[in-house]
């Protein structure tokens, strides 16, 4: 999955004028995201994506539990506060409304992207005041997570030397479990057969009377009052599915979210893989294991779309060549694919975002993510182009290029091409990098541990780059101009090196899998850029990247991924773990603190999430849906009071 890189700006494209600013607190920006096409569904389509956009709600208080057990309980005390305090003048109150939609954009009290906890603004003593004005009940256990520094510091934790479990807040594991039982208990229940099962993907393990179990997300399970809403939304869904397959993915759905049965999850994922002619499609359930300290369990998400029909021209054509691109790649040539299978690519409007795709969301993905079923049926790759349009349109003359590119020559050629190189960059990623390759006989998806989330996007994000300065992209049409790569060389180089550390705090290390992957492509590249293919110059005392060799820092990726596709295929955890602590790490401070000043002085927000466009489906005399209108006015505190009111499910306690 490749989550959206906003520190952008210059795009071209031209669409009709919409309002897609709505609020910005601290480093956060909340837009909307416009919905083209939408009135071209017709009616089935329309009450279908209803439906799948329901259910995709109702999984909202799932991914608050999973990143943090204290998660619930504090934003309901806090909506509490926030709604009936009678002071709302007061500069506490004001203090507590930021800190509320922090927590509403990060599903939780830890930062979405760094990990690290937020502390309150206001005091204590205040809130304990407010908690009695408003007849709010709050632990006193619960009010020390919230504002005592080292106490569940880190949603999830990946420093090297502790055990990860206990030092992740992440909501995975039961209290007292360590790493050593979480993974010896794993390692006895792989599943080695031809076909395995995830084991772990819904669940959380934890210990009773001394001995490890499983409590399992489902339907009278763990998480049971959300999933049968889910259940409830997903079931008038399937009375609207558009083809066969569908239907049987919907069913399949159905049924996992009731059982939570893992063999009836990998029946769900073909389905949905071989559901190729519907136009409305959607992410369902537990997904991505990138905040399992371990890898292991998914987090829950949703997100509901339908096709682009025009754009997904571009990803049908680098489908169409997926085996052209895996034979020319650098990679050994024993770890690659001898045939690619059913590399599914289009481009989609995005309809509706939940769970871990709400706010902040990615602008790609690829699954499912069994290698398995990727090697045996395929998997779907998607662009989703209204929010990558929507995060380029937010960008417009915010002074960001002219402050970190080194000359006006690659400001034009981004200008130009930047956006476009994005897109590929974004299509050769999903449609191609993560379907690439393969593992050697015994080597399974979790044989690089905690590193596998870092190392698998740098596996894809190298894939693309690589082949964004072939000529067979000029060949194919998709690209206009030879030079155009040039752009996102450029970007990529400057962004892992240097941009993108304007999201870290002083002093701290890089955490985040997809960060990690950036540093580690850019600072790998820049150590063996032996003939300065590219390097950092200094001008008038501010720091740039400068680019004095476009072929040589192709053939230096093509060197990392030939690299870092040994060790995918290998599962070598040992030169996994090395690359990842040598190149992603660690911050280069004097740079840091140089990047952090400039980008000040812009006044940008380096993180940008989304407000979702409101449904509401007309009805005739009998109760029947004739139409779904949509609607792009809600705010972002009305919203989240809203989905507070309207899809909390789940009690205080899992």
């Amino acid at each position: 999955m490749l989550p959206a890189l906003i520190l952008i700006a210059g795009c071209t494209k031209q669409q009709p004028t919409f309002n897609y600013n709505v609020d910005k607190f601290y480093d956060l920006e909340v837009l909307r995201y416009k919905v083209p096409d939408f009135e071209s569904l017709n009616v089935q389509q329309k009450t279908l994506l209803y439906y799948l956009s329901e259910a995709a709600l109702h999984g909202r208080d799932i991914l608050y539990d999973q990143n943090c057990r204290y998660n619930l309980r504090i934003r309901r005390a806090l909506e509490q506060v926030y709604i009936n305090y009678a002071d709302k003048q007061d500069p506490q109150f004001a203090l507590l409304e930021k800190y509320l939609k922090r927590v509403w954009f990060s599903n939780g009290i830890h930062h979405h992207y760094s990990e690290d906890k937020f502390l309150p603004e206001f005091t204590r003593e205040w809130f304990d005041a407010a908690l009695a004005a408003t007849g709010t009940q709050l632990d006193e256990e619960v009010k020390d997570v919230m504002f005592v520094p080292g106490i569940m510091a880190k949603r999830m934790s990946q420093a090297d030397g502790e055990d990860l479990i206990a030092a992740s807040a992440g909501n995975y594991y039961g209290e007292g479990v360590t790493q050593a039982e979480a993974e010896q208990w794993y390692a006895e229940h792989k599943d080695n057969s031809a076909e395995p099962l995830w084991i772990g993907l819904n669940s959380q393990l934890v210990k009773e009377d001394g001995v490890i179990k499983e409590r399992v997300y489902k339907v009278g399970g763990l998480y049971s009052e959300a999933l049968a809403k889910v259940v409830e939304n997903l079931e008038k869904a399937l009375q609207y599915a558009e083809t066969n397959e569908q239907r049987t993915a919907i069913s399949k759905m159905i049924d996992f979210n009731k059982t939570g049965d893992l063999k009836t999850f990998n029946e769900y994922c073909i389905a949905w893989v071989k559901d190729l002619e519907s136009r409305v499609d959607y992410v369902n359930g537990f997904t991505e294991t990138y905040s399992d300290p371990l890898g292991i369990t998914g987090t829950w998400e949703s997100m509901v779309n339908f096709k682009d029909l025009e754009a997904t021209k571009r990803t049908q054509t680098i489908s169409a060549n997926a085996q052209w691109f895996e034979d020319h790649s650098t990679t050994d040539p024993q770890y690659k694919k001898e045939e690619v299978k059913g590399v599914s690519a289009k481009v989609i409007t995005a309809a509706m975002l939940g769970g871990d795709c709400y706010p902040a969301t990615p602008i790609g993905i690829n699954l499912p993510n069994a290698n398995w079923i990727r090697k045996e049926y395929g998997s779907k790759s998607v662009t989703i182009d209204n929010l990558a349009h929507a995060y380029n349109e937010a960008a417009k003359g915010n002074g960001f290029n002219e402050e970190f590119m080194v000359d006006d020559d690659i400001r034009r050629l981004y200008e130009e091409y930047g956006v476009l190189c994005s897109d590929l960059h974004t299509d050769l990623h999903e449609c191609v990098g993560h379907g690439s390759g393969k593992l050697m006989p015994g080597v399974t998806k979790d044989a690089l541990k905690e590193h596998a989330s870092t190392i698998e996007e740098a596996r894809a994000d190298l894939f693309g780059l690589y082949y964004l300065a072939d000529n067979k992209l000029v060949e194919l049409g998709l690209l206009p101009d030879p030079d155009a790569y040039k752009a996102g060389y450029y970007q990529q180089m400057m962004n892992g090196l240097m941009t993108q550390l304007v999201r870290i705090e002083p002093g701290k290390d890089i955490e985040e899998a997809h960060m990690r992957n950036r540093q580690l492509i850019a600072n790998w590249v820049y150590e063996h850029a032996a003939d300065k293919e590219v390097e950092i110059i200094e001008r008038d005392g501010k720091h740039y990247l400068q680019v004095n060799d476009y072929e040589g820092l192709r053939r230096l990726y093509g060197e990392l991924l030939r690299e870092i596709q040994r060790i995918t295929s290998e599962g070598d955890y040992a030169a996994a773990k090395q690359m990842v602590e040598t190149y992603a790490v660690k911050v280069n401070q004097e740079l840091h603190k140089e990047i952090l000043e400039r980008y000040a002085r812009l006044d940008l927000a380096p993180y940008k999430g989304f407000v979702n466009p409101v449904y509401t489906p007309v009805k005739d005399k009998d109760g029947n849906i004739t139409d779904v209108r949509i609607d792009y006015s809600e705010g972002y505190v009305a919203q989240h009071l809203r989905y507070s009111r309207d899809y909390s499910d789940l009690p205080d306690i899992n």
